[in-house]
């Protein structure tokens, strides 16, 4: 296997907004050896994997007008939750101080302008008064558009603060042109757009305000896991005594102590006590499960009753809600295949509408209408700006991953979710998948003067270094049989196949027979066979009932004997023309490339882990080994396979958005600047163009919170013991 590609994290500051963030992505996938690229705008970080260095990296983002610094990606949790919450704050309180200072400053001027025609006296003092105030708003508001727009035309490229800074100072100039030409008895008919200059400043500032307050609702799933971490932990020393220390100065082999109502603070052992756990926040299960000395605990998970004693098997920088809330983290901020059309049309949209905008003025020149051309250009440069196309996508998103982690579904990256709305078949592993993975010896068929017990033993021996759920159910049938179990040596495991061992001195084989589950070879010689059944999960049949009825075809693929393939999909409602039994690991890859490319391989354990990989859409079930959920694309906490369809239905319904707001986005630059390039929008077209930017921005913010808020609701009230079915 080839070494992971390096990963290098750069810090940028700058970005402003969600057409930032792309601005800044597209600048790093140009860069040689970046393989693959993701921008988180809300924590400010960017990360590059592949053979580019950091210089060549930051050097990329400063030609792009931004910053960069190579940084060591933070990996404390509180730490984490700190940046982000500082960036979002931060760019939250500057877009709220730039557009209540534009506000500030145009509406009076608007209603200068207004009480001025209604009174006919919109003479040179109303006109200085408009002058000085648009200057005022130029200078203090418009200055972060004019520092953006420099800093990327300076290196001969271009972004959205181009046309916001070109289109205010348009207006404004031509207005100032327009003032000086009247005073001296010329342009007399011709009208000023002071306020328009001001006024699209103020609205578009309005607007950046708002994404800025959306986005981080949206992302608000990172903050909502880390804080079901305790900040503060009660470690018991040997002696017994406790002592308030932080989370993070936790380590492995620690014993802290969880009264009732606490949460446990780091991933564990159970040591001393019982008592009902909500693990809901883990595995998305909403009913507590009793746990006793012995059971596994996990950080994030509420104790409802009793006082536990959780010996730590990890520090408290490395807890199963740190590691979910990092993968959330990359997950909103990578990018969804479908987003690759909205970004190459925003990486040429800039230059095109500057030729738009150019062409507009020129032609109504050509008229004779200078006026109007210079309305109708400016007009075009504010209408024209792509904030919508480059808020579709990544505002869906950060809704749909984070819904999903806080539902027990862990999404690696944006391109799962998608691919999971546009599943339209679903194959099954069966053991660990279909079934509870926990099989059971129901006999055993020996050979003719052999001893039962000694071939077991043998078999036992072979098996004993096998994670495979039959080699468990061997080990434990030996063990109630009351057989010893001797050493084995030179063990090998062949997945799909068997395992082989040297045991006593004799060449012994547990392997796929025909007739049974498993047959035991002692010197090449067949001496056993070994009849194992396993339980069906209880939920698989209302889940493999609820993909049906939301259209998906439904199958399996499994190594097991077609006999007992066939028994559990009878049992569970998978058609029978759509079981394929007998599979070897790269059988299931062969069946998973003849069918469609629309199709999730649901899995568990070693045997499943190149299905899973080299799946559309792997899934993998949390309580499998870490291999699958290595292999997978999604994976669900806990093995809670009542979590698939839902995990379908956030996949469509985040999918539905994109789609839903990229139509908002194009259709709106389709109808507006054409619109505008024929004055169709008035006299006053530069402050309707900035209304109608904001709106658009808006609609495609609004689209994605009422996603977030239905979202949230069907959880909330699964939680409280009311779940709905998942929803196509």
């Amino acid at each position: 296997m080839s070494p992971a590609a390096p990963v290098r994290t750069l810090r940028v500051q700058g970005m402003e907004c969600a057409g930032c963030a792309v601005a800044v992505r597209n600048a790093l996938a140009s860069v040689s050896g970046a393989a693959d690229v993701q921008v988180d705008f809300a924590a400010g970080l960017a990360r590059v994997s592949g053979g580019a260095s950091e210089r060549s990296l930051v050097r990329a983002v400063e030609q792009a007008g931004y910053r960069a610094e190579g940084v060591t990606e933070v990996q404390d949790p509180e730490a984490l939750r700190a940046e982000v919450e500082r960036r979002q704050f931060a760019l939250w309180r500057g877009w709220r101080r730039r557009a209540l200072i534009g506000l500030a400053i145009w509406i009076p001027l608007e209603l200068a302008h207004w009480i001025g025609m209604a009174a006919h006296a919109h003479g040179v003092g109303v006109q200085a008064f408009m002058l000085a105030g648009s200057t005022l708003s130029l200078a203090l508001v418009g200055a972060g558009f004019w520092r953006s727009a420099w800093s990327v035309l300076r290196r001969g490229r271009s972004n959205m603060d181009v046309l916001i800074a070109l289109g205010a100072t348009t207006a404004w100039l031509a207005s100032v042109v327009t003032f000086v030409a009247q005073r001296r008895g010329a342009l007399l008919d011709q009208p000023t757009w002071f306020s328009e200059a001001a006024a699209l400043l103020a609205i578009i500032s309005v607007g950046h305000w708002m994404e800025a307050s959306a986005a981080a609702k949206a992302g608000q799933a990172v903050r909502e896991l880390l804080q079901l971490q305790p900040d503060q932990v009660e470690r018991v020393d040997r002696e017994g005594g406790s002592a308030q220390i932080p989370l993070v100065d936790v380590r492995t082999g620690d014993r802290v102590r969880v009264r009732p109502g606490g949460r446990v603070p780091v991933d564990g052992v159970l040591e001393r006590g019982e008592g009902d756990v909500d693990e809901s926040v883990i595995t998305g299960e909403s009913l507590p499960v009793q746990r006793r000395p012995g059971d596994t605990l996990h950080a994030g998970s509420l104790n409802l009753s009793g006082e536990l004693l959780v010996l730590a098997s990890v520090d408290g920088r490395d807890t199963s809600i740190r590691r979910v809330a990092l993968q959330v983290q990359r997950a909103q901020s990578s990018r969804a295949p479908i987003q690759a059309l909205a970004d190459r049309v925003a990486g040429v949209f800039v230059p095109v509408v500057l030729l738009v905008a150019s062409a507009t003025a020129i032609g109504w020149g050509l008229l004779g209408e200078w006026g109007t051309g210079v309305l109708a250009a400016t007009t075009v440069l504010i209408i024209s700006c792509p904030c919508a196309l480059g808020l579709a996508t990544p505002m869906a998103i950060m809704v749909g991953t984070g819904e999903a982690s806080l539902r027990g579904i862990l999404v690696k990256d944006a391109a799962a979710l998608e691919r999971a709305g546009r599943v339209r078949g679903v194959w099954f592993d069966k053991t660990g998948t279909l079934t509870e993975g926990v099989p059971e010896v129901t006999s055993l068929e020996a050979e003719d003067g052999v001893d039962v017990h000694e071939v077991l033993a043998m078999a036992a021996a072979a098996e004993s270094a096998s994670e495979h759920p039959v080699a468990r159910a061997i080990l434990r049938h030996a063990a109630a049989c009351g057989v010893r179990v001797p050493a084995a040596e030179a063990f090998v495991a062949e997945p799909g196949h068997g395992v082989r061992a040297v045991v006593q001195g004799h060449a012994v084989q547990v392997q796929r027979d025909e007739r049974a589950s498993c047959a035991v070879m002692v010197d090449a010689r067949l001496r056993l066979r070994i009849h194992v059944r396993d339980r069906v999960r209880p939920a698989a049949r209302e889940v493999v009932g609820q993909l049906v009825g939301m259209g998906l075809q439904v199958g399996m693929l499994t190594g097991d004997r077609a006999a007992e393939a066939h028994r559990v999909a009878a049992e569970v409602g998978v058609p029978t023309d759509r079981v394929r039994a007998d599979l070897r690991p790269a059988d299931k890859v062969s069946a998973l490339a003849g069918v469609d490319h629309d199709s999730a391989m649901v899995g568990d354990g070693v045997n499943d882990a190149e299905a899973l990989a080299s799946s559309p859409l792997g899934v993998a079930m949390g309580g499998g080994v870490a291999v699958a959920g290595e292999s997978a694309a999604v994976v669900l906490v806990g093995g809670r396979l009542e979590s698939l369809p839902h995990l379908i239905t956030l996949g469509r319904r985040t999918l539905a958005c994109i789609r839903q707001n990229l139509v908002l986005a194009f259709v709106y630059n389709a109808v507006a600047i054409p619109a505008a390039a024929l004055a169709m929008l008035g006299p006053h077209g530069p402050a309707v163009a900035a209304v109608a930017m904001a709106l658009s921005d808006l609609s495609v913010i609004g689209n994605a919170a009422r996603l977030r808020a239905a979202l949230r609701a069907e959880r909330l009230r699964s939680r409280a013991g009311r779940s709905p079915q998942p929803a196509a």
